[in-house]
């Protein structure tokens, strides 16, 4: 790929997606990124991958990561995350995404749960990092099942299984998520947010902020555009999900999906069509 027109400043910048035909809740990812820095996005899935080259520093859960070379990266679902080199040549990496339903199949057990986003352990990212290009590769349905049960298997050690219970976490607003995922067309208000969490317009937007390290705007933008990203997999033209999920027109579909994937809606099409 020789760069992506309205994706990337700089044309070294490449990223590319792949869906298997065959099993649905899972995505592959693999990337070269020198000068993109990523806003908050999420993929409400399991976010697990290696760095190959370079080093990433990303936001996440509140607090700032770096993933060197040799460094796992493992990401919980529904974590909204940043991302930008800290290396003037950038970072190369793979990722997987996989819905937690398709992950507890695969495992044979729920619950897991990361504690940690970055791990060092050259030996197990370089392991990884093959799992996951013989998995881009793979194209019959049992060889891709069969990696994919190695790779997460890879992953199990790194995990906390069960997962802290619910009561040991965080509030995150649930209520108020839930409304945004279904008003994403709308124009919404922060006193109409803030009446569904009980609580005044501004101390909800600083507990929002303080539980979610995200204004209420970014979790909407972040959620607009996984929306996106859903409907577009599934071969919807990029004006009707413009204004399914509330952008201003197409054009603006197109910046803030770049922005936050690193491709364009149409090359993002392209990419899981081929």
């Amino acid at each position: 790929m020789n760069g992506v027109p309205l994706s990337f400043e700089c044309r070294r910048d490449v990223a590319e997606f792949r869906r298997p035909a065959h099993r649905q809740g899972i995505e592959l990812y693999r990337a070269h990124i020198v000068r993109h820095a990523f806003e908050p996005h999420t993929h409400e899935a399991f976010g697990l991958g290696a760095i190959e080259a370079g080093a990433e520093r990303f936001r996440y859960r509140g607090a700032e990561h770096l993933a060197a070379p040799g460094s796992l990266v493992m990401m919980n679902p529904d974590e909204l995350h940043t991302g930008r080199a800290d290396t003037p040549a950038g970072w190369r990496y793979r990722m997987i995404y996989v819905d937690s339903g398709l992950m507890t199949r695969v495992a044979g057990e729920g619950d897991w749960w990361f504690d940690d986003a970055v791990c060092h352990q050259p030996s197990d990212a370089r392991h990884v990092s093959d799992l996951l290009d013989r998995l881009w590769q793979a194209h019959e349905p049992l060889a891709f099942d069969s990696l994919l049960y190695e790779v997460l298997a890879a992953f199990r050690r790194h995990a906390r299984v069960p997962a802290p219970a619910a009561a040991n976490r965080p509030h995150r607003f649930a209520d108020v998520i839930d409304y945004l995922r279904t008003h994403l067309g709308r124009r919404l208000t922060l006193e109409e947010l803030a009446r569904v969490a009980g609580l005044s317009p501004f101390h909800f937007l600083r507990a929002f902020k303080a539980q979610h390290h995200v204004t209420p705007q970014q979790m909407l933008m972040a959620l607009r555009l996984f929306e996106a990203k859903r409907l577009l997999a599934v071969n919807q033209p990029p004006a009707q999900v413009a204004a399914a999920t509330g952008m201003t027109d197409q054009a603006h579909l197109t910046r803030a999906f770049a922005h936050r994937y690193g491709v364009t809606p149409a090359r993002y099409q392209r990419q899981l069509r081929g």
